[in-house]
């Protein structure tokens, strides 16, 4: 397996804006939101996921760290995404804790498979049932599926049409001794998701607790 280090994609929306002073998000930070980065940081993952980090959004929280991963076969991409951990020290309503994740995980598909009525509700489940499967506790869970397709014309007319899957979410992780959330947990079940959205069989076991779609597109070369 990979330890938690990776490398850069491109942008995702409103999560683009770096803290390029602070680009690891733990320069003064307090104890809890330092231990959390840490069990990012030494997470242990699959080897088809290349993560690193990445300049985090400044004004979503007063701490912050970034992870963007890519899963990788061979020199093809098969999905990517972005997971931030935000940290307020002194709560937020919103999130009823002092620590938010916010993600982003998108793919291509076939467009027979992006047609499928129900494509947005099982999205949903592979990420919540992915905390589930590694029996994380959660709340304030949100988010959106979308789906898009492109179609060429004109001198672009001989490439195929293509869909592509996002997914955004965000969820308030259980804080546990010290006010410490179980983060890398937390990330290997967002490594879960991402892998499903790639179409990957399950890593183990444990991993098989969400209903899959079949394998899509022909992935991206790299």
């Amino acid at each position: 397996m990979a330890a938690a280090q990776g490398r850069l994609s491109d942008g995702a929306g409103g999560m683009d804006d770096a803290n390029e002073g602070d680009p690891d998000g733990t320069m003064s930070a307090p104890p809890p939101f330092r231990a959390a980065v840490d069990q990012l940081r030494a997470a242990r993952l699959r080897p088809q996921i290349e993560v690193e980090p990445t300049p985090a959004p400044k004004r979503l929280a007063p701490f912050a760290y970034a992870l963007e991963a890519t899963v990788v076969d061979g020199d093809q991409d098969l999905a990517d995404g972005r997971l931030v951990l935000l940290h307020d020290p002194a709560g937020h309503d919103a999130w009823h804790g002092t620590f938010r994740l916010v993600t982003l995980v998108r793919a291509e598909l076939e467009p027979e498979m992006a047609a499928d009525p129900l494509l947005p509700e099982v999205c949903w489940s592979w990420l919540t049932g992915a905390l589930q499967a590694r029996g994380l506790t959660y709340g304030e869970p949100s988010g959106t599926v979308t789906r898009a397709s492109s179609h060429y014309f004109g001198g672009l007319a001989e490439r195929p049409a293509t869909s592509q899957i996002e997914i955004r979410a965000s969820w308030t992780p259980r804080e546990g001794l010290g006010g410490v959330p179980e983060a890398g947990a937390h990330l290997a079940s967002w490594c879960d998701l991402l892998a499903q959205v790639a179409g990957l069989p399950p890593a183990g076991p444990g991993d098989a607790s969400v209903v899959t779609l079949p394998q899509r597109r022909g992935p991206q070369s790299r």
